[in-house]
């Protein structure tokens, strides 16, 4: 049991394996004889899901962490600047139905609450408009920083789109050849299991190989996506089904090229509701990411991809939809013995905002900076572990379910989704709260939060949400702050639109002279 862990196996590629083997090698690298060895395990012929290319402004974080340089990251994985998501057609399905959910915090946020002041004065601005500059960069098209401006720095708190499965290469490059990552292509045959329960190695077949062998350790991390390999077939950890709460459960995805070079970048996501879910729009450097979720109980496969056609274009029947079915859940545990899941062998959740990613990221920070130093110990940090996941799942279940329950579209998706028992307890509680108070931090109170109370405020106040605050008056300093706080919103507008370039317009300079290193 005092066994040191020395040796990481992390069990299937992607995403999801290469940050998390990236983390852990960058988190424990050194020359001495307590180096941690990690090792990852991919098959040659299992491909990756591929469609997750939103992503957090968490990345910044994770790819700096990583050593990798960001002008290197935007060059090789077609990336592009994501300023936060545009919710189109959401509230009544009408042309100039939209509001927004960016990445920077309400004006003046950590000092007071503007919420109050906007609905009070009955302002003809969106709340996002009236307290967050971003709104005006992501409609007119703008980056969120200068070329000058220094890698990973920024005006504006930006996340980026990307394409998966370039990125997914550029990472397995980066953490091999730079971080002593040892990579094994092979198809896992069978978990060796050792007489205390744990995993001792995973019996391989290699390509190159007639036979197979062992590769053992001392941490096993599950990234076998869909089929969890290791945490739900050989450990049999119950999925906990969520459907019952997120209909969502298929997709239609497609690549769609630009018109010519020099198209327009969106610099947000575009989420547009339809009778029976939303389509995802993504702008990367050479091309968008389209896709269509739906709920299969609500439309059928042929309306829904008639839907997405719809949607793109002429150009649809050109192109090679994939589809992707989708059981909204997670695992009872995450962790498990000396068995570790992260990214879809976890669980997965309609990709509205971003959830699957970050939920990847936070998974690898905590295994790289909570890595148990021995196997006595791993018990404790596997509890911890499965409690501060457990909490996140539910936090993001509920935010993304907040999403629909405010909608006044009529179609049965739509209706079904506003049905109170769809709806957790814990997100019917918060909400007869915030009949009479703005989400505040007060609200939240683990330090393991996904989201901000803002994030909540965005949606909430986006989607005509109407909180009574009759029941107190505010004071003479609070209109006053409020006051100030929308003055600096409206000269920061000022500001951001004579000063920032195009996303194309940044994206082209970063690919052709790079950002200055830190």
């Amino acid at each position: 049991m005092e066994k040191p862990v020395r040796s990481i196996v992390i069990v299937g590629g992607g995403t999801a394996g290469w940050i998390t083997a990236g983390r852990i090698a960058a988190e424990h690298q050194h020359d001495s004889a307590q180096a941690v060895q990690v090792t990852l395990v991919e098959s040659p012929t299992i491909g990756i899901i591929g469609v997750g290319e939103g992503t957090w402004p968490t990345m910044r974080n994770t790819l700096m962490k990583l050593g990798v340089s960001e002008t290197d990251f935007f060059r090789e994985c077609n990336a592009s600047f994501k300023q936060g998501a545009k919710f189109a057609k959401w509230v009544n399905g009408a042309d100039d139905d939209f509001y927004y959910h960016p990445l920077m915090l309400p004006q003046g946020f950590q000092k007071g609450d503007l919420s109050s002041a906007w609905q009070r004065e009955g302002s003809a601005q969106s709340f996002s408009e009236a307290v967050c500059y971003q709104e005006a960069v992501c409609e007119h098209g703008l980056s969120p920083k200068l070329i000058t401006t220094p890698e990973f720095a920024s005006l504006a708190n930006y996340a980026y789109h990307l394409d998966a499965g370039k990125f997914a290469a550029f990472l397995q490059k980066h953490c091999t050849t730079k971080l002593g990552v040892k990579h094994v292509l092979a198809d896992v045959t069978r978990v060796v299991a050792a007489e205390s329960g744990d995993i001792a190695a995973v019996e391989v077949e290699r390509a190159e190989s007639n036979g197979s062998d062992q590769i053992a350790g001392d941490l096993f991390v599950d990234c076998t996506g869909f089929s969890s390999l290791l945490l739900g077939k050989h450990f049999e950890v119950p999925f906990v089904d969520r459907s019952d709460v997120l209909f969502i459960d298929r997709a239609i995805a497609v690549q769609v090229p630009y018109a010519d070079d020099d198209s327009p970048i969106a610099s947000h996501t575009i989420s547009t509701g339809q009778e029976a879910g939303w389509i995802w729009d993504i702008g990367l450097s050479n091309r968008r990411g389209v896709g269509y979720v739906y709920s299969s109980r609500h439309t059928t496969e042929t309306e829904a991809e008639s839907t997405l056609r719809n949607y793109v274009g002429d150009e649809f029947s050109e192109l090679s939809p994939r589809k992707i079915p989708i059981t909204s859940g997670h695992r009872e545990l995450f962790w498990k013995n000396n068995c570790v899941a992260v990214g879809l062998s976890a669980g997965f959740l309609e990709p509205l905002e971003a959830s699957a990613l970050v939920l990847v990221e936070l998974s690898a920070e905590m295994i790289a900076e909570q890595l148990p130093a021995c196997r006595s110990v791993m018990d404790i940090t596997a509890k911890r572990f499965n409690e501060t996941f457990l909490y996140r799942w539910d936090r993001i279940v509920d935010f993304l379910k907040l999403h629909y329950i405010l909608s006044e579209r009529e179609e049965p998706f739509w209706v079904d989704n506003r049905k109170p028992e769809s709806i957790p307890d814990s997100l019917q509680a918060l909400m007869s709260l915030w009949k009479f108070r703005a989400p505040g931090d007060h609200d939240f109170t683990s330090n393991n939060e996904v989201f901000p109370a803002a994030s909540y405020q965005y949606v909430l106040y986006g989607m005509g949400f109407k909180t009574n605050m009759n029941w107190r008056s505010a004071s003479d300093a609070e209109r006053m702050f409020a006051q100030e706080q929308f003055a600096l919103n409206e000269r920061a507008v000022r500001q951001a639109l004579d000063t920032l370039p195009s996303n194309r317009e940044l994206i082209s300079k970063i690919k052709q002279y790079g950002f200055a290193a830190i």
